[in-house]
């Protein structure tokens, strides 16, 4: 047996765990009516934590050194950056 069959649970299934856990997170806080500033961007931040989960657990990107790892990483930000302003711009607080 190698390394990787004694493992308890494999990383990929523990990345897509943790994908569940997260978004029934964002469930509940829909679904209990949550609002306001706070909760659209610790939402938002959530979303960038799975794509990154995703980038690293489903894409393999854990393992990349460079460009990719940087490309995927910098257009997540990049987008959730675009979302946040456009939340904050149409919020009114500005």
């Amino acid at each position: 047996m190698t390394a990787d069959t004694q493992r308890w649970i494999r990383p990929c299934t523990l990345v897509y765990l943790v994908l569940v856990g997260l978004t029934l997170v964002t469930w509940v806080a829909g679904r209990l009516g949550l609002q306001g500033m706070g909760v659209t961007f610790f939402v938002l931040g959530l979303a960038l934590l799975k794509g990154q989960l995703i980038g690293d657990g489903f894409m393999g990107l854990r393992h990349v050194r460079g460009f990719w790892r940087w490309a995927i990483l910098t257009w997540l930000v990049g987008v959730g950056a675009l979302v946040g302003v456009a939340f904050f711009l149409s919020s009114g607080l500005h």
